[in-house]
């Protein structure tokens, strides 16, 4: 495996798949599999395969953009009754990949900056931030619960696919770093827009659109998937 000269200033990752174990039954080859279809699932069958509906959608490009997408299949969810104690079931059972805590240490104790960047929930999101102490996390629907528990209001950010781009380029300005000091580890075809504008990319057990543009690749058996190879890669 080839080594990486430099260490890079700014680590950005994806959440889902990346840091968090995915279930790989979910895994269709349509998108990436996420908590978006692990909660309409949990909402039961219809719920599931109307939010499937969305990804063919998705892929015809029916959509203006992720807003879209999103906006559409929350009103799925919201069709179906989600609840407070549903998402915070899918979110308690989510699971770091081995070897998570390990890379941000390695991170940390080179001085490297950090950055979760998701198309996920931010409930999920903010759980990851504060297992990893990440320095800064951006996801794509935050939803807000009544006093029954019972969804109120959402709120979207355009934080997928070609927004990964944007809010990467947000944080390199702030820290005054060049995107070529930085490095990106994702695994899906979601992720190439950021990947293909950073110094360095890594996929890790991803799906092949990202493998072909990444710098590297780290595919590993289903089940024993582990971050520590990436510091391996660095080291």
């Amino acid at each position: 495996m080839k080594k990486v000269n430099a260490f890079p200033k700014i680590w950005f990752f994806d959440m889902e798949g990346t840091l968090l174990k995915k279930d790989h039954s979910l895994d269709n080859g349509k998108v990436a599999p996420s908590a978006w279809t692990v909660l309409a699932k949990e909402l039961g069958q219809e719920c599931y395969e109307e939010e499937e509906a969305t990804k063919d959608k998705w892929l015809r490009g029916e959509y203006r953009g992720y807003l879209d997408w999103m906006r559409e299949t929350v009103e799925i969810h919201k069709k179906y009754g989600l609840t407070k104690a549903q998402l915070d079931k899918v979110t308690s059972k989510s699971e770091l990949h081995d070897g998570a805590h390990e890379l941000f240490e390695y991170i940390r104790k080179n001085d490297g900056i950090t950055v979760l960047i998701s198309g996920g929930f931010k409930e999920l999101a903010n759980k990851v931030q504060k297992d990893l102490n990440i320095n800064h996390a951006f996801s794509a629907c935050e939803y807000f619960f009544d006093e029954n528990g019972n969804l109120e209001f959402y709120n979207l950010l355009p934080s997928d696919n070609e927004g990964k781009a944007t809010f990467m380029k947000l944080i390199t300005r702030e820290y005054g770093v060049d995107p070529m000091e930085c490095v990106f580890v994702g695994d899906g075809k979601n992720d190439i827009y950021l990947a293909n504008q950073v110094g360095l990319s890594i996929a890790f057990n991803a799906q092949k659109e990202l493998v072909n543009v990444s710098t590297y690749s780290v595919n590993q058996h289903a089940g024993k998937e582990s971050l520590l190879d990436i510091i391996k890669l660095l080291s």
